[in-house]
């Protein structure tokens, strides 16, 4: 069962204003007249009610801007009287042969796939790559995008679509290429590659229903948003069945160990579930290896599923079914958006899909009828 298309499919390259007002009360374009006595990018992007990228777009490229944002930015260069800094342009063309990539995590495999294919991406390219690992938070992601900023990159790849404000803010005003990678939605700061994870979470729980399973329950660990888009899909699912959902969770780091712990107290609590919908394969692999141990059936008495279908996952006794997610292709198709980018050839798409497929195996084999 496969979603959406390959990266060769898609990726470039390869394959009524009113009054600004300052932190004082002040007016803004008279202010800004007072003081330098230029307007500045920055003063019509506030005038306008946009960020600073959308008006340098919008001068630049003016089709990749909409009508009505076009009308909006040129009363503001109008009313403000704003002529672009010729020396200023030059100077922000001055940027390191450096691409900022932040990830949560180094050592994970699903963020090591990715490096992999971004480091794939830039051969026989005279850039390189930075790489900052967030460790999943919000506050160390700002930091170093500040950081990263600082050098004046080439262009960024950041992961995930739910930065915090600041951070967002920090990005559209980056002036450089932005992709956002591992999901896909409807606003991306500048370029966007991956998958829809409540796509893929509906998929799996669907599965589990169609093959006779009937009282799914789910397993999740650290949470974060694409967790959490996960167990939205698995909600949805079990809310058309009319079977209730049966969520067991933590914010702790996931492991296979966390998996066996999850299992535990699923069953504790819901000691006649008959499948598992886990949020990535550690937790699956550890729900295995638990029910095993206490002589629990699989698939028979206890359906198992996964995410990211990992390498273990066809090798496992029963071998386990899981979502295969494109992480290499994500990797190699926001190294060429971002290269396309700098070259000045923008992608036909800002937001790529990717999709994902089902791996359908042994530990969720269709069930006989009800006896």
């Amino acid at each position: 069962m496969r979603a959406h298309a390959s990266p060769a499919d898609i990726c470039p390259g390869r394959a009524g204003l009113g009054r600004s007002v300052g932190s004082d009360g002040s007016d803004l374009k008279n202010r800004t007249r007072r003081g330098s006595g230029r307007p500045t990018l920055a003063d019509v992007a506030g005038r306008a009610g946009v960020g600073s990228i959308t008006v340098s777009r919008a001068l630049r490229d003016p089709e990749r801007v909409s009508e009505h944002l076009r009308r909006r930015i040129a009363a503001a260069v109008e009313e403000l009287g704003y002529v672009p800094n010729p020396s200023a342009r030059a100077l922000a063309s001055a940027r390191a042969d450096v691409i900022g990539v932040l990830v949560p995590s180094l050592t994970n495999n699903v963020f090591s796939e990715v490096l992999r294919g971004i480091h794939d991406g830039l051969e026989d390219c005279p850039l390189q790559i930075q790489f900052g690992n967030t460790h999943y938070s919000t506050r160390e992601e700002e930091r170093l995008l500040r950081v990263f900023l600082g050098q004046r990159p080439a262009a960024l790849v950041v992961s995930g679509i739910d930065q915090e404000p600041a951070t967002r803010r920090l990005l559209e005003e980056a002036g450089c290429p932005v992709v956002q990678i591992m999901e896909i939605g409807p606003d991306p700061v500048d370029m966007m590659v991956g998958f829809s994870h409540f796509e893929a979470g509906k998929a799996v729980a669907r599965h589990l229903v169609d093959v006779g399973c009937r009282k799914i329950g789910f397993l999740g660990a650290r949470m974060d948003p694409r967790t959490q888009r996960r167990l939205a899909g698995y909600r949805a699912v079990m809310e058309a069945a009319g079977r209730t959902a049966r969520v067991t969770t933590t914010a702790a780091p996931s492991s296979a160990s966390m998996g066996v712990s999850l299992l535990h107290r699923i069953l504790e609590s819901e000691p006649d579930v008959d499948a598992i919908v886990c949020n990535n394969d550690d937790i699956a692999l550890g729900v295995l290896f638990a029910c095993q141990r206490a002589g629990i059936d699989v698939p028979e008495r206890i359906s198992i599923a996964g995410f990211n279908d990992l390498d273990m996952m066809s090798v496992a006794f029963p071998s386990i079914t899981s979502v295969r997610t494109p992480r290499y292709e994500i990797g190699r198709c926001a190294i060429a958006m971002a290269l396309a980018a700098i070259a000045g050839e923008r992608p036909r798409e800002s937001v790529v899909d990717l999709g994902f497929e089902l791996r359908i195996r042994e530990s969720t084999r269709r069930r006989g009828p009800e006896k």
